[in-house]
């Protein structure tokens, strides 16, 4: 890996002040209950700063959520796989690295923004498109070569189709969420132990 300059690093802070004062005040005012010169004010940087990190007020609450899961780049771990682990199973293991209780509970309340503020939805879909990459990315270090091109693709897809469905529903409980009790709740982990028998066995 290799290590980022001080300038870079300054960057890389002040990309992940503004993102996350943003996303809080959203959460706190919603987001027309803002501006961007609020933003920068509380961040105490200018708008000719934030303009060199984001286009839009939304990109920077969408891309929040990044930053609150342990960073931009942090967000995108490598897994070591170890030979003769398949491509489900190293997915698998992936999925329970990232997906950790504290970024699922910022997706789903980024999910539920983007219902209120149609005009977060373009970004909502690249922060999702920007970690099934990653995932795909993963799939590629480990197994180029060993598999048709497209494999991996079609393989991230299938796993973040089904992780979208529990951020968008209401029956699969979060860690850190109250039981709610419904018909068919499930636990997130639940929930993702069928995903992938499912897809280790067929549908």
């Amino acid at each position: 890996m290799t290590k980022q300059s001080l300038r870079d690093m300054k960057k890389e802070e002040t990309w992940h002040v503004l993102a996350r004062t943003c996303y809080e005040l959203a959460v706190a005012k919603g987001l027309d209950g803002f501006t961007i010169e609020d933003a920068v004010q509380r961040a105490r940087y200018s708008r000719r700063t934030f303009a060199n990190h984001f286009s839009c007020k939304e990109e920077a609450v969408a891309m929040a959520v990044l930053s609150l899961s342990s960073g931009r780049s942090d967000v995108l771990q490598e897994v070591e796989v170890p030979d003769g682990m398949a491509p489900l199973e190293a997915l698998e293991q992936w999925s329970r690295m990232q997906f950790t209780a504290e970024l699922l509970r910022n997706l789903r309340q980024l999910l539920r923004m983007a219902r209120d503020y149609p005009t977060l939805e373009p970004y909502v879909l690249i922060v999702l498109q920007r970690l099934q990459k990653a995932a795909q990315e993963e799939l590629d270090r480990n197994y180029a070569g060993h598999y048709p091109p497209g494999y991996t693709h079609i393989l991230a897809g299938a796993v973040f189709g089904a992780v979208l469905s529990i951020l968008e529903g209401e029956n699969v409980r979060i860690p850190g969420e109250e039981q709610a009790g419904g018909p068919g709740e499930a636990t997130f982990e639940e929930f993702l132990q069928t995903t992938f028998n499912y897809l280790k066995n067929g549908f």
